[in-house]
């Protein structure tokens, strides 16, 4: 639990970060297509940094399938965040059938806060 913390915190951080570089130093060097990408990429970076943080701390959900939920979320980001941003910066396009991939493990990660929720209290 506390690895799942401090991963999502760094993740979270990581996204205030990149947002920062987004909005003063990517405005002019990238295109606007490719600036609203990576701005995207910020956006469920953050939202899923919190997702992560969020899940671990609910008491409610079902402790082994909230771990893996988050485990989820973090591989989610690596790819659906990383791929774009790595396309985005570095031109890597080869990387474009990565973030579907991401984002479907993101999806998964949703499905199994659901199932946590159903099966109720952690077993701690």
């Amino acid at each position: 639990m506390r690895l799942m913390i401090i991963l999502g915190a760094i993740s979270a951080l990581m996204a205030v970060i990149f947002g920062a570089l987004a909005a003063h130093g990517l405005d002019g060097v990238l295109g606007e297509r490719a600036l609203e990408s990576f701005k995207t990429a910020v956006q469920y970076q953050m939202y899923h940094s919190l997702a992560v943080l969020l899940v671990i701390a609910l008491p409610q959900l079902h402790a082994r399938l909230a771990r893996l939920a988050s485990v989820c979320f973090l591989s989610g980001i690596v790819l659906f965040s990383g791929s774009i941003y790595l396309l985005t910066l570095a031109g890597l396009s080869w990387l474009g059938p990565v973030t579907p991939v991401g984002g479907g493990i993101m999806i998964v990660g949703w499905l199994l806060v659901i199932v946590a929720t159903i099966k109720g209290a952690r077993n701690v």
